[in-house]
C-alpha cells in the first residue's frame, strides 16, 4: 500500500479520491482548511509552506501519489484568490513535494485537477495565462480585472489554463518524467459537488443550468474518484503530460474540430531539434526547457 497527499480532501472531489484511496488500504495525508490530516491555506503563501512542511514530515519524505484537487470555483470578488489557489495551491505544492515524489521506488503518479473551462469560457486573455504560468499571479489578476463583467469566470478558466500548460511544460521534464514521476491533468466538466450545488441555487443558477451538456447529465465526485485512481495505477505509467476530459461531452460539443489536429508546419524545425536531442535508450534527456 501507498502514502498519498490529497488537497481538497474534505469536500467534493478531493474527499471522493481520499476516501476511494483510503478504502484500497493506502495512507492518505489530506490537507484543506479543515476537516483534514493537514489544515492550510492555499490561498497564502504561508499556507502554502505549511502544507509542503507538514505533508513532508507525515510521509517521511517518501509519497508515491498526490491529487491536486483544491480549488476555488468562479466567485465574483474572490479572482486573487482564485488564482492564488488553482495555480499556485497547484504548482508550489508540486515544487516542494516533488524530491517526496521522486524518491519513491516505483512510478509516483501525480494527477492535477483541470478543467475543461479552458476549453470553453471566451476572452480569456492570453498575457493572464502567461503571467500565472510564470507565478505572477498579482499581475495576471490586474489583466483579468479588464473582462469588467465577467472577471470570475476568466479568473477561474486562466487559472486551469496556466495550471495545465504547467504541468504539460513540466511533466516531460528530468527532473520529471526522468526521475519516474508521471505527472497527468483530469479536467472534468460539471460535477455535483457543494460547489456546484451553490452555484445552481444561486441568481445564476439559470445560466449555470443551461450550460450544453450532451451526456444530459452531471458527474460526481465518485466517477471522477475512479478516473483518479486509474491515473495513479500502474495504467498509467505510460501517461505523461496528457489532459484528460471527463466532461459529458460539452468539449467535443464546443470544440468538434479542434482536437486532435495537425502538427503546424511552423513546428517542424522544433520537432527535429527534438529528435537530434533524443538521449540514447536508458538515458534522460530534459526537454522541459525546449
Amino acid at each position: 500500500m501507498g502514502t498519498y497527499v490529497v488537497t481538497g480532501a474534505a469536500s467534493g472531489m478531493g474527499a471522493g479520491v481520499a476516501g476511494r484511496l483510503r478504502d484500497h488500504g493506502h495512507d492518505v495525508i489530506g490537507v484543506d482548511l479543515a476537516g483534514a490530516e493537514v489544515a492550510a491555506d492555499l490561498a497564502t503563501p504561508a499556507g502554502r509552506r505549511r502544507a509542503i512542511d507538514d505533508v513532508l514530515d507525515r510521509c517521511g519524505g517518501v509519497l508515491d501519489g498526490a491529487v491536486l484537487a483544491a480549488g476555488l470555483g468562479p466567485k465574483r470578488g474572490a479572482e486573487r484568490a482564485i488564482v492564488e489557489v488553482n495555480v499556485l495551491g497547484v504548482t508550489e505544492l508540486l515544487d516542494g513535494l516533488r524530491p517526496a515524489l521522486a524518491a519513491c521506488p516505483d512510478k509516483a503518479k501525480v494527477v492535477v485537477f483541470g478543467s475543461n473551462s479552458t476549453t470553453s469560457t471566451p476572452l480569456v486573455p492570453r498575457r493572464a495565462v502567461r503571467l500565472l504560468v510564470r507565478g505572477e499571479t498579482a499581475a495576471a489578476a490586474r489583466v483579468i480585472a479588464a473582462r469588467r463583467g465577467i472577471t470570475a469566470p476568466v479568473a477561474y478558466a486562466a487559472s486551469k489554463l496556466a495550471v495545465s500548460r504547467w504541468c504539460r511544460t513540466r511533466a516531460v521534464g528530468a527532473d520529471w518524467a526522468g526521475a519516474g514521476i508521471r505527472l497527468n491533468v483530469l479536467a472534468p466538466g460539471p460535477v455535483l459537488t457543494p460547489l456546484l450545488r451553490s452555484q445552481l441555487e444561486s441568481p445564476t443558477g439559470k445560466q449555470v443550468r443551461s450550460f450544453p451538456v450532451p451526456a444530459r447529465q452531471y458527474g460526481t465526485p465518485e466517477q471522477l474518484a475512479e478516473w483518479a485512481a486509474l491515473m495513479l495505477s500502474p495504467a498509467a505509467d505510460f501517461m505523461v503530460g496528457s489532459v484528460v476530459t471527463v466532461d459529458g461531452g460539452t468539449e467535443a460539443l464546443l470544440r468538434p474540430h479542434d482536437w486532435p489536429s495537425r502538427l503546424p508546419l511552423r513546428e517542424l524545425p522544433r520537432m527535429l531539434w527534438l529528435m537530434a536531442k533524443a538521449p540514447a535508450r536508458g538515458q534522460v534527456a530534459d526537454y522541459s526547457a525546449v
